[in-house]
């Protein structure tokens, strides 16, 4: 088989063999949104969009989990709007918690709290400045590339602050080359596809517990302040 960094065309910050090691740890998984499931871009109700594609690679990739431990990972997006389209999407996809802030670190780490997650136990997915000091504490990071913002990633790498960065952007689909990925190092892709593909009593048994999840919501004032 070919080595997991031939297979994905991203930048390995870590070496795979810590990102493998430290996915061993990981219960849990936090999404920025700008940025990360779209391109940034708003209208003026201050939504932005999602893509089935990314959709998938969050199921895919809470089945994987599921299949290791038995368990339906706690899971969270964090926009800093009040967005539609990711409450709508959070909501459809039995998300348990929406965080509507700023103050990402305080989203962590009520998220932690409620869930009694270290961490060092959650996988980030962001894109930007705002997004540093959650990734400087978080067990696992995917860096979502863009383009325009080469320094910020020369920064963020420098400083250890992602272990991978993925060579596609919001708009083509990098939460799924993220998911894929991390089921890649948890070592059942074929597995979960197998199962999924063949809707397995595993997988069945998987979306019921995932189904039975309903999405809370938080704005500013729910979370602990500095």
């Amino acid at each position: 088989m070919k080595k997991i960094e031939n297979l994905f065309p991203g930048n390995f910050v870590a070496e795979p063999a810590s990102m493998k090691k430290k996915m061993q740890r990981i219960r849990a998984f936090i999404f920025d949104w700008d940025g990360v499931f779209n391109n940034g871009h708003k209208t003026e109700s201050g939504s932005s969009s999602f893509s089935e594609i990314d959709s998938m690679g969050t199921n895919l990739l809470r089945f994987s989990q599921y299949l290791l431990y038995q368990h339906n990972p706690p899971v969270a997006v964090i926009s800093g709007e009040n967005n539609h389209a990711a409450a709508f999407f959070a909501a459809r996809e039995h998300f348990h918690a929406l965080y509507h802030t700023r103050n990402k670190i305080e989203a962590l780490q009520h998220f932690c709290t409620a869930y009694s997650l270290e961490p060092a136990e959650v996988a980030f997915f962001f894109d930007d400045v705002l997004d540093l000091a959650v990734a400087s504490v978080c067990g696992l990071r995917i860096l979502v590339t863009q383009q325009a913002s080469a320094m910020t990633r020369r920064f963020v790498v420098r400083k250890m602050l992602a272990d991978y960065c993925t060579a596609t952007d919001g708009l083509q689909h990098a939460v799924r080359e993220g998911s894929e990925l991390l089921m890649t190092l948890n070592g059942n892709f074929n597995d979960v596809l197998t199962h999924r593909i063949g809707n397995s009593d595993e997988y069945q048994a998987y979306l019921r517990l995932r189904n039975a999840t309903l999405l809370q919501q938080y704005s500013e004032k729910d979370l602990p302040q500095p």
